[in-house]
């Protein structure tokens, strides 16, 4: 007598790919914030490592301007700009929607970047 084995007849296989696919959905959209999260956090990085040639407003324009290509909130288009003695402190604040499993959650983003000259 031949007994099934669990996930090998083909309603297993369906369930297990189906399993699999959800996960992907979610993390796949929650990564993708992230990512956009890290890519303006090293645009930042890349800002205040010449910012000692460039006007803050020219900052946070060109921090605002990518900001907008990467599709990110209103929030993160907000971008401050603070110089003290030899120090430049650049930072925004936005909130994303992320997708859960049953539900939606707002999380806060937090990119910032600090340099001393």
């Amino acid at each position: 007598m031949v007994s099934a084995r669990a996930g090998k007849g083909p309603l297993g296989c369906i369930v297990s790919l189906l399993f699999v696919a959800t996960i992907s959905y979610f993390a796949i959209n929650a990564g993708e914030s992230y990512w956009d999260y890290i890519q303006f956090q090293d645009r930042m990085k890349q800002e205040a490592r010449f910012a000692q040639h460039r006007s803050n407003a020219t900052i946070a324009r060109r921090l605002s301007a990518y900001a907008d290509s990467l599709g990110l909130p209103e929030g993160a288009k907000k971008v401050n700009v603070r110089r003290s003695g030899r120090t430049i402190h650049i930072w925004a604040e936005y909130y994303e929607h992320i997708e859960l499993p049953g539900m939606v959650r707002e999380f806060l983003f937090h990119p910032e970047a600090v340099r001393t000259f």
